[in-house]
């Protein structure tokens, strides 16, 4: 498959900017793979798709703040540092991308908040963008942690242009997040409320859970027309023995199986024995899914709507079929469904 497949015009107000007033009740379209019907619902109408001994696997990943504003000594110049992850813990070293990185070079210091309670030190350079930062912080880890989360903003991605709110700290999250580490949401998961998930457990629905810190490389552009030769970002990931457990045995009793989201499906299918059970796993993975692929372990799947060409775009095509995603999007964009981040859902059965 080419990246000129997944072209199609997305028009600019069908981006949301805001997140539903309820979890819940975002739009759901679902989508029959067996039958290629498409129907229009309401999110916590997923409740009727679902019964006893079926599994949601949804990612517990938590957003940290990573997105902090500094100034460079000497001339004061204002500096986007972004934190993308944590390199050494005892010796405050980061890896994070800066903007403009022009400005920025090895030795130069930055400072954080308004009485500079924060300073860090540029000591090598990792990519045009990417910096190797060294916090300079006399306290404990945990003061050291305190003050970056307060001086931090909630990282929504750049595409949506308004400014970040108090709401979006907690919007901008899932109610399964636990752990923290992640610098994108897995934007699927925050379509469950509380009470949906009580009333799917009731229905005698199964919750498990997977970790996968999402990076930046959720939003960074695919730049080959040939989509074997693009490379993605390695992204942290963690499978329990438990989970792996709950999954195997639904998968031996041919219940359903719902990856809750494309990190949830990339972890999943990262760590799979040739006989399709599920193993536990800590590490890392690059897997770059696009059609066509034989998927191991979930037979459904929760997903947002996508941008044109990204590569969780080409994930859900992968699952849903080419034709009767494209299809499905065409529906979408006529019904203007919303997109991206804080939009609507997609249930493929």
């Amino acid at each position: 498959m080419k990246l000129s497949d997944f072209k199609f015009n997305l028009p600019a107000e069908l981006v949301a900017e805001t997140p539903p007033e309820n979890r819940d009740e975002s739009r759901l379209m679902v989508l029959h793979r067996n039958t290629g019907e498409i129907e229009h619902k309401v999110f916590k109408d997923i409740l009727s798709y679902f019964d006893d001994g079926d599994v949601m696997i949804t990612n517990n990943t938590k957003v940290f703040p990573a997105r902090l504003y500094g100034t460079k000594e000497k001339t004061g110049a204002k500096i986007e540092v972004f934190l993308l992850r944590e390199l050494n813990r005892e010796a405050r070293l980061w890896d994070v991308l800066v903007d403009p990185a022009r400005k920025i070079r090895i030795g130069n210091k930055l400072y954080f908040g308004e009485d500079d309670n924060l300073v860090a030190e540029v000591i090598d350079n990792t990519t045009s963008r990417g910096r190797t930062l060294r916090f300079l912080f006399d306290g404990t880890y945990d003061e050291f942690k305190k003050t970056v989360e307060s001086l931090g903003e909630t990282p929504l991605p750049k595409l949506i242009k308004r400014p970040v709110t108090p709401e979006d700290k907690e919007r901008y999250q899932t109610v399964f997040a636990k752990r923290e580490g992640a610098v994108a949401a897995p934007t699927a998961g925050m379509h469950f409320s509380r009470e949906l998930i009580k009333r799917l457990e009731l229905k005698g629905v199964s919750f498990a859970e997977i970790t996968l810190h999402a990076g930046l490389g959720n939003f960074r552009s695919v730049d080959v027309e040939d989509l074997s030769k693009h490379k993605m970002d390695s992204e942290q990931f963690m499978i329990e023995e438990a989970t792996a457990k709950i999954v195997n045995h639904a998968r031996e009793e041919k219940k359903r199986i719902c990856a809750v989201g494309t990190t949830t499906m990339r972890a999943l299918e990262s760590s799979v024995s040739i006989y399709g059970q599920l193993k536990p796993f800590e590490g890392w993975t690059n897997k770059f899914i696009y059609p066509p692929f034989d998927f191991s372990v979930a037979n459904t799947m929760v997903s947002n709507f996508h941008l044109p060409q990204s590569t969780l775009m080409m994930m859900v095509s992968a699952f849903a079929g080419f034709d009767f995603l494209m299809k499905a999007y065409k529906v979408a964009v006529k019904e203007k469904y919303k997109f991206f981040t804080y939009g609507d859902a997609m249930l493929i059965l």
